[in-house]
C-alpha cells in the first residue's frame, strides 16, 4: 500500500475515503463557508480544504462522480484532471452543470473521485518513419459504430 501525506488546509476539510471496500477512487468533498450555486452552463472551482503529497511517480486523477452526472449533468470538463507529485496547493475541483437547472454544492457534498495512479516518464525518439500495423492511420470510427 502506498502512502500519500494530506493536510488540512481548512480545518473543516472532510478527509477522502472509499466508499466500498474495492473502490478505485476516494471521494472528494467540497469544503465550502456557504452553499454555492453552479447555474446550468456554469463552471466553477470548488475547494476541498485539502493539500497532498504524492510520491514520486504517482499523479492524483480527479474524476466525475457517476451519480452526479447522470442525476444532475455535473462532470468535471477536464476530467481526469491531474494533481502532480510535485504540487503542493489546495486540490480544488472544476465542476461544470450540463443540465438545464441549477445546481447547489454544500459544504461537505461528494464532488469528485480521487485515482491514485501510478505513471512512468518516456524519452521520445524522434524518427523518419512509424512501425507499420494493421490500422495504420485509421481513427475516430474508421472500424464502424
Amino acid at each position: 500500500m502506498i502512502k500519500v501525506h494530506i493536510v488540512r488546509v481548512n480545518r473543516k476539510a472532510v478527509l477522502p475515503r472509499y466508499a466500498t471496500r474495492h473502490a478505485a477512487g476516494m471521494d472528494l468533498a467540497a469544503c465550502l463557508d456557504e452553499p454555492l450555486v453552479l447555474q446550468p452552463s456554469g463552471v466553477v472551482l470548488v475547494p476541498t480544504g485539502l493539500a497532498i503529497e504524492l510520491p514520486e511517480g504517482f499523479e492524483a486523477q480527479l474524476r466525475p462522480r457517476s451519480g452526479l452526472a447522470l442525476k444532475h449533468g455535473i462532470t468535471l470538463p477536464n476530467a481526469p484532471a491531474t494533481i502532480d507529485a510535485d504540487y503542493r496547493g489546495e486540490v480544488k475541483v472544476i465542476l461544470a452543470n450540463l443540465s438545464q437547472d441549477p445546481f447547489e454544492v454544500n459544504h461537505g457534498d461528494r464532488i469528485a473521485q480521487m485515482v491514485i495512479a501510478r505513471y512512468e516518464h518516456v524519452r521520445l525518439e524522434e524518427v523518419e518513419e512509424l512501425g507499420a500495423t494493421e490500422r495504420g492511420s485509421g481513427g475516430f470510427g474508421h472500424t464502424g459504430v
